[in-house]
C-alpha cells in the first residue's frame, strides 16, 4: 500500500449523476478515508460536444448532500489542479507530441469521408468491426505513409489532424485488476486510438492517464465499463515510462431480477429513482426523480449503495459512515454484478 493513498472520482458532465456513479464516488471516498488519504473530484469535460451546462453543479450538489466531500476539486482547489480537463489542454498536447517524437504515436490527416470509406471497404471483405490498425493504417493518410516533407507541409498549412497511438500487433499487454486478477490482451485486437482530436482536445484515454500521473493517483477505482480501456491505459503508462496505479473495476449494477444492466427505462417502468437528486431535462422539460426528493435519507442511500457490490466480513447491515470507512476493503468487492433491489433501499430508509 502506498504511503499516501490518492484516489479520484472523474465524472463527465454530460447529464445527471447516475446511482452507479454515486457508488463509484462513495467507494473511492471510503477507501481514501480508510487509509487517511485524499479523495479528488476531477471533471472530465474533454467531450465538449456533449456537455450539459447544469451537469457539473448537479454532481457537486449530489455529493454535498450525501457528505461525499472531496479533499481537492474545481471548487476547493488544490496543489495539483486545475481539476477540469478543459483547463489542462496544453498539458495533453505536450505529451501527445512527446509520444509522436518517441515513435509511439503518429499524425493522421484522414477526413471523415476517407475514414468511412475505409470502414466500408473492410466491411465488404467480411471484417465485422473495421479498425484503424496495423493493416488499415498503411492505406491511410498519416505520418507513417506520407513523406516527412509532406507531413511538415500539411502541419505548416494548418491541415486538420489527429494524433493516434501506435500499437504493435505482435505485443501482448498484461494488466492486473485488483478484483479480476491478471488480464491479457493481444495488440492485434486493438486499434490505434485517437489521443488528440482535431480540435486540440485530448480524448479520454490520454487525458485520463496524464491526469492520474500528475495528480499522483495511487488507485484507479472505476466502473467495469472501463475495463476494455485498461489495455490502452497500461500501454500509455509504459510508453511514458510512468509508474502505474492499482486498477480496480467495480461490478455492474443489474436490474433487480439480475438480468441486464440497470437502465433508466427499467426504473421509469417500475417508478423508482436511480438519481440522487431530481433532474430537470432541458430538452424534454421532464423531471427525473431523485432519491432525496422521493423521501430517502442520505444515510439510507449510502448504506444501500455501499452493499451494491461490497460486503462486510460479518452480518451487519446498518452502518454509520464511520463504520463503513472502518470496515471497507477492496478485497471484499464482488466480481459479479450487483442487483439493484429498490425494496432493499426502502428497507434501509424505514
Amino acid at each position: 500500500m502506498p504511503q499516501n493513498v490518492r484516489v479520484r472520482f472523474a465524472p463527465s458532465p454530460t447529464g445527471p449523476l447516475h446511482i452507479g456513479g454515486v457508488r463509484t464516488a462513495f467507494y473511492n471516498y471510503l477507501f481514501a478515508k480508510k487509509h487517511q488519504g485524499q479523495f479528488i473530484l476531477r471533471i472530465e469535460d474533454t467531450d465538449q460536444n456533449r456537455l450539459v451546462p447544469q451537469s457539473e453543479s448537479y454532481i457537486q450538489e449530489a455529493l454535498t448532500w450525501l457528505g461525499i466531500t472531496p479533499d481537492e476539486s474545481p471548487q476547493k482547489g488544490g496543489e495539483m489542479g486545475p481539476y477540469r480537463q478543459s483547463e489542462r489542454k496544453s498539458l495533453y498536447e505536450k505529451y501527445a507530441l512527446a509520444l509522436v517524437k518517441a515513435g509511439k504515436a503518429y499524425y493522421a490527416f484522414d477526413t471523415p469521408e476517407e475514414l468511412e470509406a475505409m470502414r466500408a471497404k473492410f466491411k465488404a471483405i467480411g471484417q465485422a468491426a473495421p479498425q484503424y490498425n496495423a493493416i488499415s493504417r498503411m492505406q491511410m493518410k498519416n505520418s507513417l505513409t506520407l513523406s516527412q516533407e509532406e507531413v511538415s507541409q500539411r502541419l505548416k498549412q494548418g491541415q486538420p489532424y489527429v494524433i493516434r497511438m501506435l500499437i504493435d500487433p505482435q505485443i501482448t499487454i498484461k494488466a492486473k485488476d485488483t478484483i479480476r486478477g491478471w488480464v491479457q490482451v493481444k495488440g492485434v485486437n486493438l486499434d490505434d486510438k485517437v489521443l488528440l482530436k482535431a480540435d486540440g482536445m485530448a480524448t479520454y484515454h490520454l487525458a485520463n492517464v496524464v491526469d492520474d500521473h500528475f495528480m499522483q493517483i495511487t488507485h484507479v477505482i472505476r466502473g467495469e465499463e472501463w475495463l476494455p480501456s485498461l489495455a490502452y491505459h497500461i500501454l500509455l503508462y509504459e510508453y511514458f515510462q510512468w509508474e502505474k496505479p492499482e486498477f480496480v473495476h467495480l461490478p455492474l449494477l443489474l436490474n433487480a431480477n439480475g438480468k441486464g444492466k440497470l437502465s433508466k427505462r427499467n426504473t421509469q417502468q417500475h417508478d423508482f429513482p436511480i438519481l440522487p437528486l431530481d433532474w430537470q431535462d432541458a430538452h424534454t422539460q421532464q423531471t427525473l426523480p431523485g432519491f432525496k426528493q422521493a423521501g430517502y435519507l442520505k444515510e439510507a442511500l449510502l448504506n444501500f449503495i455501499a452493499l451494491l457490490g461490497w460486503h462486510p466480513s460479518h452480518n451487519q447491515e446498518l452502518f454509520t459512515c464511520d463504520e463503513l470507512i472502518a470496515n471497507f476493503s477492496l478485497s471484499r468487492i464482488s466480481k459479479s454484478g450487483a442487483c439493484f433491489d429498490i425494496d432493499k433501499a426502502k428497507w434501509f430508509n424505514q
